[in-house]
């Protein structure tokens, strides 16, 4: 038994190394968590993405911090609560928001294939930020998605529309004769075999998805998988540099993707743990 053991760790390191060679150029301490295709990293991401090779991963979803803890209030749960989310989440000048925006999508730039993507959700808070930092930084911006939510929290202050949506930017490089993986086929066979436009409608985050834990800005796993097979074919890297939940991760090691997630708070990374080896599970 001990040597069965024994041999299982080593098969553990080698897998772990052979992920680190394929896409990291230095070697780094803070692995979190590491099983077959997923890997996730305890670091900030100004300091992860650095360490890692040029143009490796096919595509990059990012739920930065949206800037919109202000002290207000909200429901959730039939409950008031307050929208702040946590520190990283305020605080920030316009100049700042701008500058924190572009550095990070100079970084995932980097280290995406040049027939990749990102998308990137927000909303008015910071969406505008960020759709400029895109241009400044060489994207082209393909859509404009819009996440209509089937039932948001109501608006209290009664003073504004009700605030149902949220939009995901998709960008490439802006580079002519590189085509991007666009699964143009499959999303108009889900989709009773019309062109798929641009309008998502679905609810919020599904209590059964939060089971493990909680996290602020958790998205629903439907949203990351039509994401996911627009964009991706089996066997590609997708990195999310603001992991959270890992709802990008469980996604895609259902779909038989590789995932690389990383995030800098350690009780998150437990979570997206507990969920990853759940998904696992079921494979």
């Amino acid at each position: 038994m001990l040597r069965i053991e024994m041999v299982k760790k080593l098969l553990l390191l080698t897998s772990v190394m052979k992920m680190f060679d394929k896409h990291f150029r230095v070697k780094t301490s803070n692995t979190y968590y590491q099983k077959d295709n997923a890997l996730l990293i305890l670091e900030d991401s100004f300091k992860a993405l650095p360490k890692m090779k040029a143009k490796s991963v096919d595509l990059i979803f990012a739920d930065p911090p949206y800037f919109l803890s202000n002290g207000g209030i909200s429901v959730s749960g039939g409950k008031q609560v307050s929208v702040n989310k946590a520190s990283w989440d305020e605080g920030f000048s316009l100049k700042e928001k701008h500058a924190f925006n572009r550095r990070w999508i100079r970084m995932c730039k980097r280290v995406l294939k040049d027939n990749g993507t990102l998308w990137v959700s927000g909303t008015l808070h910071n969406i505008y930020f960020v759709g400029y930092a895109l241009e400044q930084e060489g994207f082209k911006i393909l859509n404009n998605i819009t996440w209509e939510k089937s039932n948001p929290p109501p608006n209290l202050a009664c003073r504004s529309f009700t605030h149902s949506t949220e939009t995901v930017l998709w960008a490439r490089k802006d580079e002519k004769k590189i085509k991007h993986i666009f699964n143009y086929k499959l999303m108009k066979s889900i989709n009773d075999n019309k062109q798929m436009k641009d309008v998502w409608r679905g609810s919020l985050t599904k209590k059964s998805e939060k089971s493990f834990g909680k996290h602020p800005t958790q998205k629903p796993e439907y949203l990351l998988e039509r994401i996911i097979l627009a964009s991706t074919n089996e066997g590609d890297v997708i990195l999310d540099p603001f992991n959270g939940s890992a709802t990008t991760g469980v996604v895609a090691i259902r779909n038989k993707r590789h995932y690389i997630g990383i995030d800098n708070v350690e009780e998150y990374l437990e979570l997206s743990k507990r969920r990853l080896e759940n998904e696992y599970k079921k494979l």
